[in-house]
């Protein structure tokens, strides 16, 4: 997880990433302007899939807003209050989507701290919240306009600033790696995929069924082994080994107690896989009646 750097594109800071390690392939989850800092999923080869997962999460961002007049204080977190809750959006015109209206949630907007014309605000949004739109609506709602001086993304669902990695240090731990044979650093630097997944429900799976589902198949419910309460029909969970390691993203189609007392019927449908056929040997002459 990168702690993205003011000045290049996301693409560009990916991109780096990707030749100093000299793999073939990274790509990144939630794109960040280039003069907006802070943490960018980035994921590598194979694990470039489970950024699917991270795409629609939640956000949080602290920026600096300057007011362009004098305004009282209470009255601009009055105003910061007004945006809080479902709001109407129109996009930028650089955006890369459609410039229409939406409305998206704004679970906290609050000022941090109030200098002059000078606000420090704290933002949780929705995925797809353009928090520079925020700031100039807030300025017109108080009739002296207002625009993003900063920003800085913390969190991307449960994935905070503090556990991302600068350039540097992805640089560090190669040139360790490469003249030492020093792996710690790498090890700290590059999480494994299961990291970006940890704000998802389980369903454990016996490690019979798991060269079925990396061949697409449906969870039959004789090949579950525990799942994570409260799930229900329709919810995304990870389809997960006993060690822990992740074979697909799916969308449950029975409920947490169903899965646990029912008989027959399928768990859950794939929709991406996460772990390469042939890792696991074939269970599927060894199966139980509708174990895949």
């Amino acid at each position: 997880m990168l702690d993205k750097p003011q000045g290049p594109t996301s693409h560009q800071a990916v991109a780096w990433v990707r030749d100093v390690l000299g793999v073939d392939q990274t790509g990144h989850a939630g794109t960040l302007d280039p003069n907006v800092t802070g943490v960018l999923p980035v994921g590598i080869n194979q694990a470039t899939r489970v950024l699917a997962a991270l795409k629609e999460e939640d956000k949080v961002y602290v920026g600096v807003m300057t007011l362009h007049d004098d305004v009282d204080e209470k009255r601009v977190r009055e105003a910061l209050d007004r945006f809080t809750g479902t709001i109407r959006q129109t996009p930028p015109k650089r955006s890369a989507v459609k410039r229409e209206e939406r409305t998206r949630t704004v679970y906290s907007f609050d000022a941090l701290e109030v200098h002059d014309r000078t606000v420090l605000v704290r933002v949780a949004c929705e995925s797809g919240t353009y928090v520079r739109t925020l700031v100039h609506d807030v300025g017109n709602h108080l009739g002296t306009g207002a625009h993003l001086q900063e920003l800085r993304r913390t969190r991307v669902a449960h994935l905070h600033e503090d556990d991302a990695v600068t350039l540097h240090d992805v640089q560090d731990a190669i040139d360790e790696y490469d003249e030492h044979g020093r792996e710690d650093w790498l090890r700290e630097t590059i999480l494994p995929q299961e990291r970006f997944l940890e704000h998802l429900p389980k369903i454990t799976i016996r490690d019979t069924a798991v060269d079925a589902l990396c061949h697409g198949a449906p969870l039959a419910l004789p090949g579950v082994l525990d799942i994570t309460r409260g799930v229900q029909p329709g919810d995304r969970v990870v389809l997960e080994t006993l060690k822990g390691e992740a074979v697909a993203l799916a969308t449950a189609t029975k409920s947490d107690l169903e899965t646990l007392l029912d008989d027959d019927g399928i768990a859950a449908t794939p929709n991406r896989r996460l772990m390469t056929p042939g890792t696991y040997p074939k269970g599927w002459g060894n199966k139980t009646r509708n174990e895949p």
